[in-house]
């Protein structure tokens, strides 16, 4: 049976970037974008691209995460017109570099290419956006007014915040029959969390992906783990598999660390059974059959 539209599932764009990699992210544009002017902005036309001619000549004023986007404030140009926010979707291949910029170790310095979509000229420098694939998203939007980008206006709580309440969460997950990985993935109960993590997190907790009741000490259990594989996954600066980068050019180092996410075949690091691979709304999950019973 289909949710009813409030609870649709919001339309997700891949396995990477999730909260991790656009937060990698996020610290290391903010330090170089806060307080920067925008003199100019050239980008193609393509649908998923809305009111970038109004970013040229306003100031950046703060760039933070909201789950898997990217919001930068910028000031109300020209002088008395209301802020505005550049909202940005990294999509499956979306990345930002500085032209110009020293590379990682063994590297080049990032030159344009065919691949970037739009560029950014501030006051001391050029920032491009490169996207292979075109699921990116930058929308400018009155500052704080989401309703015309759905999967932003309904986000859950932010997993590594005060918001994020285990004894909510475990009403939330109690109330559901539906598959807990798919609550997990559909963004309305917790920000942030995709295919990559949610694997790990129900791993780390012993829940299988298909369990349909969680009762409340498992929800403690997934309520902690979730908090745990994204904050290690923040301090190795994401995960990457091919296309994901940081804005220094450099790959995140989490990959290494997975232990169900992709590990199909393998053995369990806990007891030693060969994990296994399903499909479960339309997404691949792994999880060990022995470990995470139903």
């Amino acid at each position: 049976m289909p949710f009813p539209a409030r609870c649709q599932p919001l339309r997700d764009y891949g396995d990477v970037p999730e909260l991790p990699e656009v937060e990698s992210v996020r610290r290391q544009l903010a330090p170089r974008l806060v307080g920067r002017s925008v003199l100019d902005v050239t980008y193609e036309s393509q649908d998923r691209f809305e009111g970038l001619e109004r970013v040229g000549g306003t100031r950046v004023l703060d760039v933070r995460r909201r789950g898997k986007y990217l919001l930068a404030h910028l000031s109300g140009a020209p002088t008395g017109t209301v802020d505005r926010e550049l909202v940005m979707h990294l999509g499956m291949t979306g990345s930002f570099r500085f032209r110009g910029e020293p590379a990682p170790v063994g590297g080049t310095a990032w030159t344009p290419d065919a691949y970037v979509r739009a560029t950014f000229t501030l006051d001391d420098g050029v920032l491009d956006f490169r996207d292979v694939r075109r699921f990116g998203r930058l929308t400018v939007v009155p500052a704080g007014h989401y309703d015309g980008i759905a999967t932003l206006a309904a986000l859950g709580p932010e997993p590594l915040s005060d918001d994020f309440d285990a004894e909510v969460f475990a009403r939330a997950l109690a109330r559901s029959r539906a598959p807990v990985k798919t609550l997990l993935l559909n963004q309305r109960l917790v920000a942030g969390v995709g295919n990559i993590y949610a694997d790990e997190a129900l791993w780390r907790a012993r829940i299988n992906p298909r369990a349909r009741r969680v009762g409340p000490a498992r929800a403690q259990r997934l309520w902690r783990a979730l908090r745990e594989v994204l904050t290690e996954a923040i301090e190795r600066e994401g995960t990457t598999f091919r296309d994901y980068r940081m804005v220094n050019g450099e790959s995140g180092r989490n990959a290494d660390f997975l232990v169900a996410y992709g590990q199909e075949g393998k053995p369990c690091p806990r007891c030693g059974d060969p994990l296994r691979k399903i499909t479960l709304g339309g997404r691949g999950t792994t999880y060990c059959p022995r470990c995470q019973r139903r």
